[in-house]
């Protein structure tokens, strides 16, 4: 069994420390505070595994008290904090140790990193870990980046401790450099996405047709047996359903309506903008976290302009069929989520070099993971062993959207003419809508690049040559 080091004893490094232990692997300690280990080692003796986890005393003590050649993964915040660790651990280092980061780096450092340690001789993976606290305690989702001989050092226990898809760990290596870390932020993306659209749902049950939270908790419920099962909708059900302990008040009534948000989401879309890859639903999702933290201007301008969400008639929308309306919206809009972060996915495999398996990433985000759903399956049985690149021209998804998209129109229009902010499912319906549009209207576009600057355009019968329009002769 492995001997690994782990530095960052906070939730998830505590939790991750405990499971690597429980899958039988000695892991030593390192952290600013002694407590936060003391805590670790503890509950290991607790749950049965004295002499697991080994809590050191300094770098120093921490660096000798590991097997050569060493294995430390790190799970510490991204940026500073990280290249702090990196910088106090060189010099006590050997050519051929690896230093595994667990963090949300973005991908660009991550491949900074990689070339700046392998030309010392040391070695780098950049990892991107899903599943929250609970997921790193019991198995989370696991997605590597560097080189293949950084990777063999430490599959073994990562994959013993990952999450499992019927007894297949959701723990792979997908190419060099920051290949993991960014489909770590490609996953994150997705998240924002698809978390959007159920507060978008929640909205217009609430706002739309005057549910309680208890009642949108039942749909939620209701909702995670069908083909919405997912883990989001599952908590989704749970949030809904709690009670505030301090005011017997539903627990979703009393929390600020203010988004906080860490940055993956937003590189995201910088990313897919870089690779010309169609990220609109990512896109809202962060727009969206971004005005909800604005309390301030948002109640003056309802001061100024009046409130924008009003009841949906119910003349318009039965209540049961709203909500059977509104759960075929979800299925078509979460489609559309995935298929835009496939297309950003493919595309930067594309694009370097990294000659991703896209079958594979669906695998591993199947438990574990925070974006995990029945979806997943159905996904990588498309992209498995096909050429297949875009998610929707397979056949199972061609079906889903021909069966649920006109729910979708129907819900963007009913919730728009009510004054509803729907951003996530009106760029789902905005993409799907384009993406299904042969002759599109990108020709008025070059005929006015061309005519202020000269651009030029090709022609429909000539698209060989560019040329320009008459009102430059």
């Amino acid at each position: 069994m492995a001997h690994l080091g782990l530095i960052g004893i906070g939730v998830m490094g505590g939790a991750f420390a405990l499971n690597l232990a429980e899958n039988g692997h000695d892991v030593s300690l390192l952290d600013r505070s002694a407590e936060k280990m003391a805590e670790a080692v503890q509950e290991a003796k607790d749950e049965g595994l004295s002499g697991r986890l080994i809590a050191c005393a300094d770098a120093e003590a921490f660096v000798k008290s590991l097997p050569k050649p060493r294995s430390i993964l790190v799970l510490v915040p991204s940026g500073g904090p990280l290249d702090s660790v990196i910088k106090m651990l060189k010099p006590q280092l050997d050519k051929g140790d690896l230093i595994a980061d667990l963090g949300n780096s973005n991908y660009t450092d991550t491949e900074r990193r990689v070339a700046e340690l392998e030309d010392t001789g040391l070695l780098f993976l950049g990892m991107g870990i899903s599943g929250g606290a609970e997921g790193a305690r019991h198995g989370p989702s696991i997605m590597a980046g560097g080189s293949k001989a950084s990777w063999a050092r430490v599959k073994g226990p990562l994959q013993d401790s990952a999450a499992k898809f019927e007894e297949e760990p959701c723990c792979d290596w997908f190419g060099p450099g920051g290949a993991g870390h960014f489909i770590k932020m490609l996953h994150n993306g997705i998240e924002y996405a698809d978390m959007q659209l159920i507060a978008e749902a929640y909205g217009l049950m609430s706002n739309g047709l005057g549910m309680s939270a208890t009642e949108i908790g039942a749909v939620y419920k209701d909702w995670n047996n069908g083909p919405l099962n997912s883990y989001l909708i599952e908590i989704a059900a749970e949030v809904s359903l709690a009670t505030d302990p301090k005011t017997g008040s539903a627990m979703l009534d009393i929390i600020l309506d203010k988004a906080g948000q860490k940055g993956t989401g937003r590189w995201s879309v910088i990313e897919a903008l870089h690779l010309g890859a169609p990220a609109s639903m990512m896109a809202a999702a962060v727009e969206a976290r971004n005005i909800s933290a604005d309390i301030e201007t948002r109640l003056q301008m309802e001061a100024a302009f009046g409130p924008s969400p009003k009841p949906i008639p119910k003349d318009m929308a039965p209540k049961k069929k709203a909500l059977g309306a509104l759960e075929q919206a979800m299925l078509a809009a979460k489609v559309c989520a995935y298929a835009q972060g496939f297309e950003v996915l493919s595309r930067a495999s594309d694009s370097f070099n990294w000659n991703l398996d896209l079958a594979a990433i669906a695998r591993v985000w199947r438990a574990g993971c925070i974006i995990r759903s029945v979806f997943l399956d159905e996904i990588s049985d498309v992209f498995d062993g096909s050429d297949e690149k875009h998610l929707m021209l397979s056949p199972v998804f061609q079906d889903y959207m021909n069966v649920n998209a006109p729910a979708l129109q129907a819900v963007s229009s009913f919730g728009i003419i009510n004054g509803h902010a729907l951003p996530a499912m009106t760029a789902a319906l905005n993409y799907h809508n384009m993406r299904r549009t042969g002759r599109s209207t990108a020709n008025m576009i070059q005929g006015l690049r061309d005519y202020f600057g000269a651009h030029t355009f090709e022609r429909i019968d000539d698209p060989d040559v560019k040329v320009n329009g008459p009102w430059h002769d």
